[in-house]
């Protein structure tokens, strides 16, 4: 097998051929650092994002709300790109603790934040610190472990939000009801910024492999181009959320700096599905694009048509958090009798069934009981999906890519993610709002923003078999090996 596939020094090759698992003595730091950084990441998360409405009703801000909302998506993408080539010029480890450092500093500027403009700059400066971590994360895997723990960590990395899935939510509406919102960012910034420097002294301590070179110039990394992207979909997400001239130019700007900038973030020949890398991203944005845009949709006709309690979209959360590790988990242990691009078509298909089911719990014909257990049951059989198309795609990036190119790799599937998720979202918020202007009632709006997600979904499980990774003797499952397509290069450069 070609060296540069196995990306492992020669301590890692004896011990995979010892069968040490994900906590034995080689891996057990690293892998503590990775589930402490994952476990933090998902707390201050799940804990924030149902406090950003008070927190703009409270400043006087609820009209750029959208704003808001984006800020975090948009700027992701910008802290992937600079993670992914941090990533392949020293190394993983670096950009994960600045990301880790970074969180906390986000939190203390949204903590302390005045004006609106000035808690959307914590949350863009949050993206940045997320898009970072993510990266870095993937990337590292793919430098510490072998081909056969790498979906095991995946798996583990999934399982470490279930805790604040369950606790985050719920323990912050507490602390904000006993005091206030602000109380919980600063809260939050105390609570991690110990284990924060205990995950960071982890990875300092564990040594980095030295990553081959696979003898091809890497290119610089587009900077200024991710900025201007982050940007034109943060204007897009505030564009959407309403009907008038200023918000139509916004769109419009902003949909035409991501038409002409943000194909040049991603592999070639990504928009026309070449096999090999390019398709893999593209499926990442399809797929997150489908499942993130149901995650908004879903709990907003739960309070709003369906006048659901609060308690049954949180354990519509709470649900989907645990089927998607769950679901995570279980495509681990088939990963030596199931190929990569296989359970990415299922995801998919399981996929479809949910949006089917969100759909139907629109119909006006369909009592209140029932649809609101078909929006439940909708987020959490997309979960499932999700938790078998997410790592899958992750490992295949990393089976397309020569070692030293993996952090661009991951990088590629973070942009195309948050491209997935502001373009499916903006479009069905867009059908949303001009189908709530013109329907009786929200049910109907509801109904065209879920029917429009069947594109995607079934775009990806017709497109999944270019993903496909060709196994090298020996590697079962399709889940390493060769790249398909004309070479590393083709599959690995951005234009």
């Amino acid at each position: 097998m070609d060296r540069r596939h196995i990306g492992h020094g020669e301590t890692q090759l004896r011990a995979a051929k010892d069968g040490e698992g994900l906590f034995s003595r080689t891996y057990r730091a690293v892998t503590a650092s990775f589930a402490a950084v994952m476990f933090l990441t998902g707390f201050a998360a799940l804990a924030v994002m149902p406090l950003l409405p008070t927190a703009a009703r409270e400043l006087d801000g609820v009209g750029l709300y959208p704003l808001v909302a984006g800020a975090f998506v948009a700027a992701s993408l910008l802290g992937g790109v600079l993670g992914g080539a941090w990533a392949d010029r020293a190394g993983a480890r670096r950009p994960l603790m600045a990301g880790v450092v970074l969180t906390v500093a986000t939190l203390l500027i949204s903590a302390t934040s005045t004006t609106i403009w000035q808690l959307a700059l914590g949350r863009f400066t949050d993206g940045i610190a997320a898009g970072l971590v993510a990266v870095s994360v993937n990337a590292a895997i793919g430098q510490s472990y072998p081909d056969r723990v790498r979906a095991g960590a995946l798996a583990l990395m999934s399982a470490c939000w279930i805790v604040p899935s369950l606790v985050g939510p719920p323990l912050a509406g507490l602390v904000a009801a006993w005091a206030s919102w602000r109380t919980v960012f600063f809260g939050l910034a105390v609570l991690t910024a110990v284990p924060a420097a205990v995950a960071v002294l982890l990875l300092r301590g564990h040594p980095a492999r030295d990553v081959p070179d696979s003898g091809e110039p890497a290119p610089r990394p587009p900077l200024l181009i991710a900025f201007v992207v982050s940007v034109a979909a943060a204007l897009t997400q505030f564009g959407v959320s309403a009907w008038n001239p200023i918000h139509l130019l916004c769109t419009g700007v902003g949909l035409a700096a991501l038409v002409v900038c943000a194909p040049r973030l991603l592999p070639r020949g990504t928009w026309r599905a070449a096999r090999g890398l390019p398709s893999t991203v593209l499926l990442r944005a399809l797929t997150s694009g489908a499942y993130f845009t149901l995650e908004a949709f879903v709990p907003l006709m739960l309070t709003t048509a369906r006048r659901a309690p609060e308690v049954v979209t949180g354990l519509a959360f709470t649900g989907a958090a645990i089927a998607w590790a769950c679901a995570s988990w279980s495509q681990g242990r088939l990963q030596d009798r199931i190929a990569r691009h296989v359970m990415v078509r299922a995801g998919a298909g399981v996929m479809a069934g949910a949006v089917v089911l969100a759909a139907l719990g629109t119909l006006s014909a369909v009592p209140a009981v029932p649809a609101v257990a078909l929006a439940v049951a909708s987020m959490v059989l997309a979960a499932v999906g999700m938790g078998w198309v997410a790592p899958s795609l992750t490992l295949l990036s990393l089976a397309h890519s020569p070692a030293d190119r993996q952090g661009a790799a991951s990088g590629a599937m973070q942009t195309s993610q948050n491209l997935g998720q502001t373009t499916v979202l903006a479009l069905a918020s867009a059908l949303f709002t001009a189908a709530g202007a013109v329907a009786n009632g929200r049910l109907p709006a509801f109904a065209g923003a879920f029917v429009l997600l069947l594109l995607p979904v079934v775009g990806a499980g017709a497109l999944a078999g270019r993903a496909r990774a060709v196994p090298e003797s020996g590697d079962a499952g399709g889940t390493g090996g060769r790249r398909e397509g004309s070479g590393s290069r083709g599959a690995v450069d951005a234009v």
